[in-house]
């Protein structure tokens, strides 16, 4: 059967569908998607309230993605840098470490902050050489361990890694115990070392909004619940059927496993997190700079004002200020708690803050043990089905994009 011919069905309406749609519309197939929400992007989304922009939850877009980035208009999206480091929150003040190799005007404030040792910024400089001299393909062939162990092997001392490590790849796996495989901290170092994290300037809702926009109109299907799925065909909650020559299960894990009736379709331990916005008449960092809890004690793990990179998330005159407090943590009170720990952070002014919303997001990343990841072509077949998403490469918006890519692939080659 020639592309052309093909029909294939795709079950959500995430990064790794839409990738998977693209890639087979291109090549001349049909994709149709269909997405149980009122819009695609699946963990990616960005919503509007009282003229701010809010995410679902703090993400960023690492722009030295290679996939990613080779399918996404970059210069379309308007990417907004944050500064290559970190402000870390002590009870004695803020401390500012920098990548001193683009930024070298701070390399005496860095060097001496008492954040480590200046042996550990110097393990820093000599893993960011490695790093940046590696391949995907080669750091996913090396021995796979917990990052916190990867650190403790490198040779970081513990200061280093519980005062810098933890918040800060806290806020990326979601985890202060470094418990995330090693591959995955490798891959992720490498790409900040390359690019820098940014934002699009309308939030990151814009990513999945581009991908859609580049497919035939009628190709998604918003408000589509699938209750079934089997190898030629889905079933909506309607009762409506569709049939297909090949079908995509582009769901996160848990969602594919109720569908998918195969043993090896499990769900995943999911990391959550709890997002925090508020209004503020001006920024507490006024520089597009991540701040981070560098005391190991406190419901705040990161801290940053989106409006300082890109000015369209907060309304003229505002500040949009983000605070992500890593699992689910018990709603009550929870507002004044972390306003109360800001004040030690920021001052007074805090109380002048005004709650917009609060994500509770108990899915917002599989969890990437030491083993998991990294290998395999980053999708399954099951049951005549084709599972994909970024549990099945990395917990990225890459690895979402990669797997929908060489889901695609596969489907699109001849029998």
């Amino acid at each position: 059967m020639s592309a052309s011919e093909k029909k294939v069905l795709i079950v959500g309406g995430g990064l790794a569908s839409l990738a998977c749609a693209i890639r087979l519309h291109e090549a001349g197939a049909r994709p149709l998607v269909f997405e149980r929400n009122d819009c695609v992007g699946g963990r990616v989304r960005t919503d509007q309230l009282d003229g701010f922009l809010l995410d679902r939850g703090f993400q960023v877009f690492l722009d030295a993605y290679p996939e990613a980035g080779d399918l996404l208009n970059k210069k379309s999206l308007d990417l907004r840098a944050f500064r290559p480091g970190a402000l870390i929150y002590r009870t004695s003040g803020m401390l500012r470490i920098m990548d001193v190799f683009r930024e070298p005007r701070h390399l005496m404030e860095s060097a001496l902050a008492p954040v480590g040792s200046i042996a550990d910024k110097l393990r820093v400089a000599r893993l960011r050489w490695r790093m940046m001299r590696l391949t995907t393909e080669e750091i996913a062939g090396h021995e796979d361990m917990t990052t916190e162990n990867y650190l403790k092997r490198a040779g970081f001392s513990p200061p280093m890694i519980d005062g810098f490590f933890r918040s800060f790849y806290g806020g990326i796996f979601l985890e202060r115990e470094l418990q995330t495989s090693s591959r995955m901290f490798e891959f992720t170092f490498k790409m900040f070392s390359q690019g820098s994290a940014t934002l699009p300037s309308r939030g990151m809702g814009e990513i999945p909004r581009q991908l859609a926009s580049r497919l035939p109109p009628g190709t998604i299907r918003l408000g589509a619940q699938v209750t079934e799925v089997q190898p030629g065909s889905i079933t909506l909650e309607s009762g409506e059927q569709f049939h297909g020559d090949a079908v995509v299960v582009a769901t996160d894990a848990s969602t594919a496993a109720g569908l998918v009736s195969a043993g090896g379709t499990v769900g995943p331990v999911w990391r959550s997190v709890t997002c925090l916005y508020f209004a503020a008449s001006r920024s507490p960092l006024r520089e597009s700079i991540i701040a981070l809890n560098g005391t190991g004690s406190g419901l705040v793990n990161n801290v940053c004002v989106p409006s300082d990179l890109a000015p369209d998330y907060a309304p003229p005159g505002r500040a949009l200020v983000s605070v992500s407090v890593l699992g689910t943590v018990d709603p009550a009170d929870l507002e004044s708690r972390v306003l109360a720990e800001l004040q030690a952070w920021f001052g007074g002014t805090v109380r002048e803050w005004r709650h917009l919303r609060t994500y509770r997001i108990e899915r917002a990343l599989p969890r990437q043990a030491p083993g998991t990841g990294f290998a395999g072509p980053g999708f399954r077949k099951e049951a005549g089905v084709y599972l994909c998403g970024d549990h099945l490469w990395s917990a990225s918006i890459e690895g979402a994009i990669i797997s929908g890519l060489r889901t695609a692939d596969a489907i699109l080659k001849p029998s």
